[in-house]
């Protein structure tokens, strides 16, 4: 049974609809990514199902639950981490999660998230002080407190370095793990591609793909060969010499408009060889989360769709969507950490 399921949702700003009919399931024991443009409608889909938001039309239910209706019952068991807020300036993360501890009957240890989150040197250093990583930290810190067995986790690796970044997969791979259902908001495709067991695009309102980050790679890139070299190379001669066509589509990187066979390859590396180029990087056989993001989406600006949409890996026809009428990203999500 799906913890999260999601109908023919529609939600309206006034006249403008910034959810346009999505639909999709989210289960125990896995991340689901829900990824998509500024202004896709992630934020207030997310917002509905926290509770924050009315369906205009559709349905939703979050355990079986209503949002709205049985927000009492519902926000014990659902942790929300967002990007600000929420904490005051002169509380330290230990008072922070003690704090927060106290809402709950069977909180989670704060020394223990403490450690986890590799905030303990910082413990008793006031928020106002806090580095960027830390407040991220200490966002994801409290909206574990509570336990839940639902967590909804918008940008959680945005500005933290390295080290953090690894701690913080680890802390939402172990949620899923213990059989918790995450929901994760973000822009870092790699992060989604790393982290998510499925995905969910969203474009002007609308899901444009879901299914697994491999089901989605593997429908773009398989008649490509995307390499990375020198830039302004002699493409003329390359394409003669792989009697394809070789396209720079940025400084230094390259499409080859050609199946990635072995022959290809080779052909390919042997070129290179030849004039003493090194080669950055070699993509064949399928693409990556960014060319199936681009592909669905376009390129930043032009607001146009780059092909159809996709589900499970299927090609289904992608309809005309409304305006772009989501509200900025966390318009009226102020406040960090669990519900009450």
């Amino acid at each position: 049974m799906a913890v999260i399921e999601v109908q023919d949702l529609v939600v309206r700003y006034g006249a403008r609809t910034a959810v346009a009919g999505v639909s999709f399931e989210a289960h125990a024991s896995r991340v689901l990514g829900l990824l998509g443009p500024n202004g896709a409608g992630k934020t207030t889909t997310v917002e509905t199902l926290e509770g924050y938001r009315q369906p205009a039309a559709g349905r939703v239910a979050v355990l079986g639950m209503d949002p709205v209706a049985d927000r009492r019952a519902l926000a014990p068991r659902i942790g929300v981490m967002l990007q600000q807020g929420g904490v005051y300036a002169r509380m330290s993360p230990r008072q922070a999660l003690r704090l927060f501890a106290g809402y709950y009957r069977e909180p989670e240890d704060p020394e223990s998230l403490l450690e986890r989150l590799a905030l303990v040197d910082a413990a008793r250093t006031p928020w106002r002080h806090l580095s960027g990583g830390e407040r991220q930290r200490l966002s994801l810190a409290l909206a574990l407190v509570g336990k839940p067995t639902v967590a909804f986790l918008d940008e959680p690796t945005a500005g933290v370095d390295p080290a953090g970044r690894l701690a913080i997969r680890q802390v939402v791979r172990d949620l899923a793990d213990g059989g918790a259902c995450v929901v994760l908001t973000t822009h870092e495709l790699d992060e989604a591609q790393h982290l998510a067991d499925n995905l969910v695009i969203v474009d002007q309102g609308r899901v444009i793909a879901q299914g697994s980050p491999s089901e989605l790679m593997a429908g773009v890139g398989g008649g490509s060969i995307r390499f990375g070299a020198p830039p302004h190379l002699d493409v003329a001669s390359l394409s003669a010499t792989l009697g394809a066509a070789v396209v720079e589509d940025s400084p230094g990187e390259y499409t080859v408009s050609t199946s990635p066979t072995p022959q290809a390859v080779a052909t390919l590396t042997s070129w290179l060889a030849q004039r003493s180029l090194p080669l950055a990087d070699l993509r064949a056989g399928r693409g990556t989360l960014e060319d199936v993001f681009l592909q669905l989406t376009g390129t930043p600006g032009t607001g146009q769709a780059g092909g159809a949409a996709v589900q499970g890996g299927r090609s289904r026809g992608r309809r005309s969507a409304g305006h772009r009428s989501e509200r900025s990203e966390g318009a009226g999500r102020r406040r960090t950490g669990s519900r009450r």
